[in-house]
């Protein structure tokens, strides 16, 4: 819009990349992306999600037979195990390293149940949240009209803006013939 029209209206926008957790991968493939569309259900966490069913879901991931390997190199050709401590890195607020320090030698059953309480902590009050937003569709509804009201208040102006900028006539604007 700002080249279109020569114009400084518009403020640059930069995108916000996160180093750790920028790609969650499936439980059941760590070549693909987690996906509400991918068909089994254990290939993904849903914030609806019981605390027993994430921690099923963790258990059931898929992983190799070799332990967690000690360094951030080990997990190269693992797609499944980078998977996992990917996300719990993400959770404990950590980076791989310092997951591998931890759990490094470690066979993924002990890894999983850690994950699996590490994920059910961090996402309760959020599914919680989620279950009362879902039984309380009016108070959802009513929420979404004064943020459309609010947001209308908002761009109005800018719109305003806009159409002088494109050259559109102001609706209010008296025409003199």
């Amino acid at each position: 819009f700002n080249h279109d029209y020569g114009v400084d209206f518009f403020p640059t926008v930069e995108p916000l990349i996160q180093k750790e957790a920028a790609r969650v991968m499936s439980l059941r493939d760590g070549f693909s992306k987690m996906s509400k569309s991918e068909p089994s259900d254990y290939s993904r966490i849903n914030l609806t999600d019981t605390s027993d069913a994430i921690a099923q879901k963790i258990r059931k991931a898929r992983t190799d037979t070799e332990p967690l390997p000690e360094t951030v190199d080990g997990l190269k050709d693992r797609p499944e195990a980078r998977n996992l401590v990917t996300i719990y890195a993400a959770l404990a607020d950590a980076d791989q390293t310092a997951v591998l320090g931890e759990f490094g030698g470690a066979h993924f059953s002990g890894f999983k149940h850690r994950l699996a309480d590490l994920m059910v902590a961090r996402l309760e009050p959020i599914t919680s949240e989620m279950r009362r937003l879902l039984e309380a569709p009016d108070h959802v509804d009513a929420v979404l009209r004064d943020g459309a009201q609010r947001a209308r208040e908002k761009a109005d102006p800018v719109l305003r803006e806009v159409d002088k900028i494109v050259g559109f006539l102001d609706p209010n604007a008296t025409i003199v013939e």
